[in-house]
């Protein structure tokens, strides 16, 4: 009889984005032993997500962004992959996890467990006889599908024919897909309530600066209002807005934003809030399961989700250390951002949202501060030739 006993059961990783596999990479740092598993929903293949959002433009296919085949990835890492395995359910009492592909189902055993889910689309009820034909793209299969439906031949100089996009959203997703399609000779169109484009990060003079760069590139935005409904067929769709007017696109791609991915671990008891509730050791309310990523709401960070790359290599880190029986709390340096629209080169220190505060244009062109009640700079935003002096800037910056 195989013991399965917690001593002996093994790590398991539930989760192959970048924070799953990120955690097993520095794990295998500090512990080469201890058997490790890894169960993921999709082909568990290595690639860097935010590369997404700027492939378009380069012609690259979601092939070609794969950086490690997942068969290479787990016998590197000596890892036991489980790929294209989805987790029905958690019992954290007896310590199982219970997943199933193609029509089997199996009970896992773990010693410790990392929820590593990510997060997904946040979706806006739109009407329509073809509302359901609005895209995401949030892994490498949508941009699958997304690529395949907009029609890119890689040997090709420009597009197999004009095509019109839609994009419903003008925060950071949607401002990083605007510009990458612009450049590849996409007609595109940016819907948004707000004012101006990436309104809840920039201050407002920056936000104008973003908006007449893309624009200059082609970007039509239509501000102060939102996409109500969707008629038509996939390629020849009628998008219709709340101010009465209406965009004829071949596409309509959701860019609205990502929630984090708390089902899993919200049926099976753990603490949830606007991610998993973890502590600073990366611990959820329940012992012997973790989180991070996208899915966790970091008590390190003011009880905040924080769904950037830097973040997760350094809770990674930290987690791989606890895990390996040296208990570490993550500590959250300054991690500036930089967003991906070459319109308009932009780096962002974002302040707690809660923050008391203002923004205040700095020494120079396209530098903006964020002092909060007190005087102190919690936060910088820099723009253009500017986003040179991020060192600078970050130095005089309290987290």
């Amino acid at each position: 009889m195989t013991d399965t006993s917690p001593s002996t059961a093994p790590l398991l990783i539930i989760g192959a984005g970048l924070a799953g596999w990120t955690t097993v990479r520095e794990f295998r740092k500090l512990d080469t032993t201890t058997p490790v598993m890894l169960v993921t929903s999709d082909s568990g293949d290595f690639y860097a997500k935010p590369t997404l959002s700027n492939a378009y433009a380069q012609k690259r296919t979601p092939a070609q962004l794969v950086s490690t085949p997942a068969a290479k990835m787990a016998e590197t890492l000596n890892v036991t992959l489980l790929a294209h395995h989805q987790v029905q359910s958690l019992d954290t009492a007896a310590r199982t996890a219970v997943v199933s592909n193609n029509g089997q189902t199996h009970t896992l055993p773990y010693s410790q467990l990392v929820l590593a889910s990510g997060a997904q689309p946040i979706r806006i009820p739109v009407i329509g006889t073809a509302a359901g034909l609005v895209k995401s793209i949030n892994n490498l299969d949508d941009f699958g599908v997304f690529h395949q439906a907009l029609g890119l031949d890689p040997s090709a100089t420009e597009l197999e024919a004009p095509k019109t996009v839609v994009i419903m959203g003008a925060g950071l997703i949607g401002c990083e897909f605007a510009n990458d399609l612009v450049q590849a000779g996409v007609t595109v169109h940016v819907v948004d309530p707000s004012p101006r484009p990436l309104a809840q990060l920039l201050p407002a003079d920056a936000g104008e600066q973003l908006r007449a760069a893309l624009q200059a590139l082609g970007v039509v935005w239509h501000f102060g209002t939102t996409v109500t409904a969707l008629d038509g067929a996939e390629g020849n769709l009628s998008v219709q807005l709340a101010d009465g007017s209406a965009i004829a696109a071949h596409i309509v791609l959701s860019g609205v934003g990502l929630r984090a991915d708390t089902a899993l671990a919200s049926a099976a008891g753990l603490v949830c809030d606007r991610g998993i509730v973890v502590n600073d050791k990366l611990q959820t309310s329940v012992p012997n399961v973790y989180a991070l990523g996208d899915c966790a709401q970091y008590a390190s960070a003011g009880e905040r989700t924080l769904p950037y790359v830097m973040p997760i290599m350094n809770a990674a880190k930290a987690l791989a250390a606890t895990l390996a029986g040296t208990p570490t709390p993550v500590v959250f340096p300054l991690m500036p951002v930089s967003i991906k629209t070459p319109a308009l080169p932009i780096v962002v220190a974002a302040p707690h949202p809660a923050l008391p505060g203002t923004w205040k244009a700095g020494d120079g062109e396209g530098v903006w501060q964020f002092m909060d009640a007190e005087g102190v700079q919690r936060g910088f935003v820099l723009t253009g030739k500017s986003t040179a002096r991020r060192m600078e800037q970050s130095k005089v910056t309290q987290a």
